[in-house]
């Protein structure tokens, strides 16, 4: 029996006539259109939610004793994304650095780490039915085993961390990483995506850290596995928790990273503004970035109608569909798009001047890119998935099941919300009541 059967179940009410709530749900989802519909508009044809795992449990057998005090916060955050993994109905997941978030202290915000033993981890997870069940996980380690744990990495460049209550500082951690992406190569090992480099970590199939690729110039030292810094430069104008969000593996090998958001280039106001963002192509046998693409946001109030703040504008996935083909996820926490764009040669702005932090205007800078000569990349819209009925808010993964349908994770934070009343008195979670919900989406054109 796996480890994690024995988490706890939230218990559904049912109607009046004694059908549970969602079985009726689940039956709705999965009829689709009425017969003999002609509807050619994408819909949810089922949902499945991961059911309660004490986050001691889970971490505790993988990692035992790393955990002291999970302050009742349950498995989350594996939302950050979802790889096919050969099975069908089954997908590799990855945490991010663990449950987090922020209390105003004295008018400035803290980032708080309520369970700062949390070690970020690869899931591996079945969709059974309405059941999203836990098959194995992956504890990622550093070459000597040791958990890398989800702290920030650098004074001055990350966020200082603190205890749950934002009253006690805690320790940076040169190994820390927030993992966001995940992809699985043909020798079994794993390649992940970090948003503090930001960098693109390589890990052995049992979660070892084998290298940590990142920027050139971010001297991070202290760190018990390999440091290689093999990316541009400029991303070390990533925006704090905006470093790298999308991660997909090419037919050939190469991986495609995306920058969460515009860079902070020359300054934060600038980055805040803009609606360019970049892509990075890496070539695993090389070691090095082969190729950078301007990527354009469509307007802020386009891609969710609600919104009105750029900043708010993010990729958080990236899945190849062919050889140079990619689809990319354009969202706020509302509301998602997904758009085909195709990495062409003539897109390529590697090593030219916008990969210079002198240029000025710097790119994000730049009104329209286009019309300045910077070749952005064009792109396709497949589907608004705000417009999808039974989506949740704040999709982090996507994944191709087949030519017609897409499997999405939400990120449910851990069940964490910001503020004061994120812990009650006795120092245990309120929790949000957000679940952790594989959705599958059927396309009527497929990709």
């Amino acid at each position: 029996m796996s480890p994690y059967a024995t988490g706890r179940r939230r218990v559904h009410r049912s109607l009046a006539v004694g059908v549970p709530l969602a079985v009726v749900a689940a039956a709705l989802v999965a009829a689709g259109p009425a017969s003999g519909s002609t509807t050619t508009a994408p819909y949810v044809t089922r949902t499945a939610t991961l059911g309660d795992i004490p986050l001691g449990t889970f971490s505790n057998a993988l990692l035992p004793g790393t955990v002291a005090d999970d302050r009742g916060v349950d498995l989350g955050g594996i939302g950050s994304d979802i790889y096919p993994a050969g099975r069908k109905g089954e997908f590799w997941t990855v945490t991010d650095r663990g449950p987090n978030g922020q209390i105003k202290v004295d008018g400035t915000k803290r980032r708080t780490f309520p369970v700062p033993g949390f070690d970020p981890a690869i899931v591996k997870i079945r969709v059974s039915g309405d059941t999203v069940k836990v098959l194995d996980a992956i504890p990622i380690t550093t070459s000597s085993g040791k958990p890398v744990t989800g702290l920030p990495n650098q004074k001055g460049r990350d966020e200082a961390p603190y205890s749950y209550d934002a009253r006690t500082p805690l320790t940076y951690n040169a190994n820390g990483l927030d993992t966001e992406g995940v992809v699985r190569a043909g020798d079994g090992s794993f390649w992940l995506i970090d948003e503090y480099g930001p960098s693109l970590v390589h890990v052995s199939a049992r979660g070892k850290v084998l290298a940590r690729y990142v920027p050139e110039g971010l001297n991070l030292t202290g760190s018990d596995y390999p440091v290689v810094e093999a990316l541009p430069s400029v991303l070390l104008h990533r925006k704090i928790n905006r470093g790298f969000e999308g991660l997909a593996q090419l037919p050939g090998g190469d991986l495609v990273m995306a920058v969460q958001s515009p860079l902070s280039l020359p300054d934060g106001d600038v980055g805040d503004a803009s609606r360019t963002t970049r892509l990075l192509r890496f070539s695993p046998k090389k070691e090095a970035v082969t190729a950078e693409y301007a990527y354009r946001f469509d307007p802020v109030n386009v891609v969710d109608p609600s919104e009105d703040d750029t900043s708010e504008l993010k990729i958080s996935s990236v899945v190849a569909v062919g050889r140079d083909r990619l689809l990319v996820e354009e969202r706020t926490d509302k509301a998602a798009r997904l758009q085909i764009v195709h990495l062409g040669r003539k897109a390529n702005i590697l090593g030219g001047p916008w990969d210079d932090d002198t240029t000025s205007p710097s790119l994000e800078q730049l009104d329209d890119p286009a019309a300045s000569g910077v070749p952005v990349l064009a792109k396709r819209l497949v589907v608004d998935l705000g417009t999808v009925d039974g989506v949740p808010g704040k999709i982090e993964g996507v994944a191709r099941v087949d030519r017609d349908t897409l499997a999405l994770i939400n990120d449910n934070d851990f069940g964490m919300t910001d503020g004061t009343g994120a812990f009650d008195a006795n120092g245990r979670l309120v929790d949000s009541g957000v679940e952790t919900t594989v959705t599958y989406v059927r396309l009527p054109r497929g990709i």
